[in-house]
């Protein structure tokens, strides 16, 4: 299954528990694994307590580790001033797997998955949704 998500950019952060949340479901799959992978090399999956003060200091924190305003060599090849956006999508990586048991993903109380947009304008994002049953 495949998700389209439209983005921001600029380290726009999307939960998407929901959405996945609800494919699981509706696929009556009991016990196996799903694997999510965003198409694209400046975006990322990952899981994070979906928390105002917490997407803040996520977002603080990779430009602090890597800014958006610095010489990147790939800007230079491009020209299109996200060499920043690639750096931050290899640190968090594009996809994630969660066990599936009875039917519901394990996730932890205050577990959500979510997209993150690093490019520098807004993109309409693919997500790749497969199940591996066990």
């Amino acid at each position: 299954m495949e998700l389209t998500i439209q983005t921001k950019g600029h380290t726009d952060i999307i939960d998407i528990t929901e959405k996945v949340s609800d494919f699981v479901k509706k696929s009556g799959i009991k016990d196996g694994i799903l694997t999510i992978f965003v198409v694209g090399s400046t975006a990322a999956i990952t899981t994070i307590e979906y928390e105002k003060g917490l997407l803040k200091d996520i977002k603080n924190t990779l430009e602090k580790l890597v800014p958006e305003e610095t010489d990147y060599e790939h800007n230079k090849a491009w020209g299109d001033n996200n060499g920043y956006a690639h750096i931050r999508a290899s640190l968090m990586k594009p996809n994630l797997s969660i066990p599936i048991e009875n039917g519901n993903l394990i996730l932890g109380t205050w577990q959500q998955i979510v997209l993150i947009d690093f490019d520098n304008r807004p993109r309409k994002r693919k997500i790749i949704l497969k199940i591996i049953r066990s």
